[in-house]
């Protein structure tokens, strides 16, 4: 089975894309942040080495402390594609962030966004 080109790709090259989204809609790079420790389990220092160190995005999340469990609460198109109906476990959490960062990209209040 072929990669999925994203795989390889540094989690830190697109990190700013993500941030840059955020603030086009008025929104801000620690909501970001806070978006991604909440998906992931990274602390500030710990996302601070993953960008220092232009991990891949396969390893951003084989290593990411804890995949929140509410991430099944995530759902809705992105990309085009159903996120909950996406098999590839990486694929899907890469998703899920898109969908995240989407959502604060339109306005959504960050408790929506964090499932609370």
């Amino acid at each position: 089975m072929q990669k999925h080109r994203i795989y390889t790709m540094s989690f830190a090259g697109v990190y700013p894309h993500y941030v840059q989204k955020a603030e086009k809609k008025g929104r801000t790079k620690a909501e970001v942040d806070e978006i991604i420790f909440w998906l992931t389990g990274y602390d500030k220092k710990g996302l601070q080495k993953v960008l220092d160190k232009k991990t891949d995005f396969e390893t951003f999340f084989a290593q990411a402390p804890k995949i929140n469990p509410n991430v099944k609460l995530i759902t809705g198109i992105i990309c085009g594609y159903r996120v909950e109906d996406i098999e590839d476990p990486l694929m899907r959490n890469i998703r899920y962030l898109d969908k995240l960062i989407d959502e604060l990209a339109k306005g959504k209040k960050m408790e929506k966004i964090l499932r609370s």
